[in-house]
C-alpha cells in the first residue's frame, strides 16, 4: 500500500511516520514544506492542480494529512487548516488515484461540553475559538467532497514531542526550573481544567488502522477519560522526583490554598513580573495578577479563586466517546498518561 503524508514533520506526524514506516507492507511518501519531506510542497499556497498532477505520478491509495497549525491569528489558520484541506480535497477529486483520505482533525471543533459528559460524534460542533472553527471547516469540507474519507478527532494529546508551550509542555518547564534553582515549593495556576489526554502514539496507531479500515465519517480518538490538569501535576512531580509542594494559584474552595510569601514561586514556569501587575497564565497569555500584587505578599489574606481558560475553547470540561473507534477501528489506547507523562518529563530535564 502507498501512502503519501502530509504533515510529517509536525508533533503527530512525526509518530504517524514512525508508525507506518514499521508496516512492511506500506510505502510511504512523506509531503510537507520541510527540506525532510520527499516532496516540497505548500498547501497552504499551492494550487489544487498541482498536487493533482504530483498525485497522478504517484498514485497513492491512502492520503493522511496531519498537516496544520495551533497558533496565529484567524487568517493564518484559515490559511493553514481550512484552505490547505479544500486544496487536498480538490486535488483528490480531480485525480485518478482514488486515494483514500485520512484526516487529521481536533475536539477543538466540539467546543465546551457538559461537565461530566462524553462528547460523542453526533454531538453538535460549537467551537469556542478560531482554531476549532478552522478545523471544524476543514471537517466539513472533507465530509462534504464525496470521497472515501474519515476524520480522526484527536482529542488533548500528550507524551515525547509535546511542544513546550503547551499546558502539560509548560508544567514540565516550571518543574525543571524548579528543580534547577532548587525551589522547594512551586506555585501554579490555570490547573482546574479537566482533559481526556492521549498518547500521540497511541494516536500514530489510530491513524494507521484508520488507513487500512473502510470506515468513513467522524471517529473520536481519545483515552475516554477526562484528567484535571492539577493531578497531570500530580503525577508529573512523582516521575520527576519534585519533592517539593505544589501550590495552586486558583485553588477552588476547600482545595489547598497557595502559600502565601514565597518569592520565589513560580506560575507555570514564568517568575512573577517586576511590577506583580500581570503573569502568564498556562497559555502564555497575560492576565491580572490573582494575588493582586506581588508574589511576596506576606499579609495572610487568601486571593479569591479564579478560574483561567484552556487554550483550545473547550472550557473546564472535555472527555471522548471512544466506543466508535473501538468498534469501527478496533482500537483502543494503550499508553497510560503517567507514562506519557514521563517522557514529557524526560525531555523537559535534558533541556538546556
Amino acid at each position: 500500500m502507498r501512502v503519501l503524508l502530509i504533515g510529517s514533520n509536525g508533533y503527530l506526524g512525526r509518530f504517524v511516520a514512525d508508525r507506518l514506516l514499521a508496516d512492511p507492507a506500506v510505502q510511504l511518501t512523506a509531503l510537507g514544506r520541510g527540506d525532510d519531506a520527499d516532496v516540497r510542497f505548500d498547501l497552504a499556497t499551492g494550487s489544487p492542480g498541482a498536487l493533482t498532477r504530483f498525485l497522478d505520478a504517484v498514485h497513492p491509495g491512502v492520503v493522511v494529512n496531519c498537516a496544520g497549525t495551533t497558533r496565529g491569528g484567524a487568517r493564518e489558520l484559515t490559511r493553514h487548516n481550512t484552505v490547505a484541506v479544500a486544496t487536498v480535497c480538490e486535488a483528490l477529486r480531480r485525480s485518478g488515484c482514488g486515494a483514500r483520505l485520512v484526516q487529521v482533525g481536533c475536539s477543538a471543533e466540539y467546543g465546551p461540553s457538559q461537565p461530566g459528559s462524553s462528547t460523542a460524534e453526533d454531538a453538535v460542533p460549537r467551537p469556542g475559538g478560531p482554531y476549532g472553527v478552522s478545523k471544524l471547516a476543514a471537517t466539513e469540507l472533507v465530509l462534504g467532497s464525496g470521497l472515501d474519507a474519515v476524520v480522526l478527532r484527536v482529542f488533548s494529546p500528550a507524551g515525547p514531542g509535546t511542544p513546550a508551550g503547551s499546558p502539560l509542555g509548560r508544567l514540565a518547564e516550571a518543574m525543571r526550573r524548579a528543580m534547577q534553582s532548587g525551589d522547594g515549593e512551586l506555585r501554579l495556576g490555570g490547573l482546574g481544567a479537566q482533559r481526556d489526554f492521549i498518547d500521540v502514539r497511541d494516536v500514530a496507531r489510530a491513524v494507521h488502522a484508520a488507513s487500512l479500515s473502510a470506515a468513513q465519517g467522524v471517529i473520536n480518538i481519545g483515552s475516554g477519560r477526562a484528567v484535571r490538569l492539577r493531578d497531570a501535576a500530580a503525577t508529573l512531580a512523582r516521575v520527576a522526583g519534585y519533592g517539593g509542594a505544589l501550590h495552586e494559584l486558583d485553588a477552588p474552595p476547600g482545595a489547598l490554598r497557595p502559600t502565601i510569601g514565597h518569592p520565589r514561586g513560580e506560575v507555570l514556569g514564568h517568575r512573577a513580573d517586576a511590577l506583580g501587575h500581570h503573569r502568564p497564565d498556562a497559555l502564555g497569555h497575560h492576565r491580572p495578577d490573582p494575588l493582586g500584587h506581588r508574589g511576596d505578599r506576606t499579609d495572610g489574606e487568601h486571593p479569591a479563586p479564579v478560574a483561567y481558560p484552556y487554550p483550545d475553547g473547550c472550557g473546564s470540561w472535555q472527555q471522548a466517546d471512544v466506543r466508535t473507534a473501538r468498534d469501527r477501528l478496533g482500537w483502543r489506547p494503550r499508553i497510560a498518561l503517567e507514562e506519557s507523562l514521563a517522557d514529557i518529563w524526560m525531555e523537559a530535564a535534558c533541556r538546556i
